[in-house]
């Protein structure tokens, strides 16, 4: 029987990551990414909110809450915060009156914002074609 370290052990789990199994860390993490409120945050951090590439910026929370239209306070708080725990964002305190509060998205945040804005993107540019199948489906046949 061999030993392997703690930094191989988590070397064979990564390899051993299926979202489809129950308990896997991984189907975890695609259920707090595929949240709307996470999606609409990351494509808001991560340019000019045209879904278009641009350069991320960091923005105040009350700059965030009037992009968002309809999210909570109380969302929105927990939507920044569980980001900011994944290492998807940083939060930036700076010593003002009153204080200000900025956020802003790491790396790894750019890297999945990248994907988030193609998938947010789709959803744009085909609403039309989904409504259209909704009212047909919906519509009794006589």
């Amino acid at each position: 029987m061999s030993t392997s370290t703690a930094a191989e052990a988590r070397a064979q789990a990564r390899v051993e990551y299926n979202a489809f199994l129950a308990g896997c860390p991984s189907r975890n993490l695609l259920d707090r990414i595929s949240d709307k409120w996470v999606t609409l945050v990351l494509c808001a951090l991560g340019g000019d909110g045209a879904g278009t590439p641009s350069t991320p910026r960091a923005m105040r929370f009350s700059e965030l809450a009037r992009l968002l239209a309809g999210v909570s306070q109380k969302m929105l708080t927990q939507t920044l915060r569980s980001l900011e725990r994944d290492g998807l964002l940083t939060r930036t305190v700076i010593p003002t009156v009153p204080v200000t509060v900025s956020y802003e998205l790491t790396e790894l945040g750019q890297s999945l914002e990248a994907v988030v804005r193609g998938l947010r993107g789709w959803a744009e540019t085909h609403m039309d074609d989904v409504l259209i199948h909704r009212d047909t489906h919906d519509t009794p046949v006589a």
